[in-house]
C-alpha cells in the first residue's frame, strides 16, 4: 500500500512501487486535469508540484513520490494568478497541454516572481504546446507577473 498526500488529501493506494505517478492521478485516484503526452518525461503535460517544484509525474515512480506534498492542477487555487491569467488571456486552443503549462509557470513564479523574458523562455522550454500558443503563454505569465507585483 502507497500513501500519498494529493492537493492536501490523503489518498492509499495499492499499486506496484514502480507504477508512474501520473497513472496513479489519473487511473486511480481519477484526477484527469494532469495529461499524458509523450511518457518520457519530454512534453511536460503531466507536470505537477511536488514539494512546491514542477515534476514530470509520468518519470516518477509512485514509492519515490511517498511523504511528499503533491499538487495536481485540480490543487491550484481558482485564484492562483497563472491560472486567472490564462483565462484573462484566453491562452488555450485545444487545451490539452495547458495544465503543464500552467504548473510549470506556476512554480517558476513561486520560486523567481519577476523572471526576465529569458529566464521565462528557459524554465518553460521543454514544455510543448502543439498548437503553438506560445504567445498567449509567455503574454499570460506577463500578466500573472503583473498582477503578482500588485499584492
Amino acid at each position: 500500500m502507497t500513501k500519498l498526500t494529493i492537493n492536501e488529501e490523503e489518498y492509499t493506494v495499492d499499486v506496484e512501487p514502480d507504477v508512474p505517478l501520473l497513472w496513479v492521478i489519473r487511473e486511480h485516484l481519477k484526477l484527469t486535469g494532469t495529461k499524458f503526452g509523450c511518457g518520457m518525461g519530454l512534453c511536460g503535460a503531466c507536470t505537477v508540484h511536488i514539494n512546491g517544484k514542477a515534476q514530470r509525474s509520468c518519470q516518477i515512480p509512485v514509492q519515490q513520490a511517498q511523504g511528499k506534498k503533491i499538487t495536481t492542477i485540480e490543487g491550484l487555487s481558482e485564484e492562483h494568478p497563472v491560472k486567472k491569467a490564462w483565462i484573462r488571456e484566453d491562452v488555450p486552443q485545444c487545451g490539452y497541454c495547458q495544465p503543464g503549462q500552467i504548473m510549470q509557470a506556476a512554480s517558476m513564479l513561486a520560486e523567481k516572481p519577476n523572471p526576465t523574458h529569458e529566464e521565462i523562455m528557459e524554465y518553460m522550454n521543454g514544455n510543448i504546446c502543439r498548437c503553438s500558443t506560445y504567445p498567449r503563454i509567455k503574454t499570460a505569465i506577463n500578466t500573472a507577473i503583473k498582477e503578482g507585483k500588485k499584492k
